[in-house]
């Protein structure tokens, strides 16, 4: 590998990714933090939503979060708070568009 490509890596890494060189017991509480942030995010957004729609979302995202509780995979727990970012800022644009 050259140095450029280190270069053009690192560039592409995200922000809130956690360091590996951290305790595990570090890892696990930065993890639930974003998780829980997800939530919080999540429900703040779906309270923008108009009042027939709204119950559903919050109802759909507490769902969401039952059904993963006892994830014990750091991967796929990583993957769901991306997909679950990803899908919160559809919501959050479609939202705008309506004007809510």
């Amino acid at each position: 590998m050259s140095p450029f490509d280190a270069a053009a890596g690192g560039a592409d890494r995200k922000k809130n990714l956690i360091p590996s060189h951290l305790p595990q017991d570090l890892r696990d509480f930065l993890l639930r933090a974003q998780v829980l942030k997800l939530y919080r995010q999540a429900l703040r957004i779906a309270g923008r939503a108009p009042g027939h729609a709204r119950a559903d979302l919050m109802h759909m995202i507490r769902q969401e979060m039952e059904n993963n509780r006892n994830c014990s995979d750091k991967q796929r727990i990583r993957f769901l708070i991306s997909e679950g970012k990803g899908k919160l800022k559809g919501l959050d644009e479609m939202l705008d568009m309506q004007g809510h």
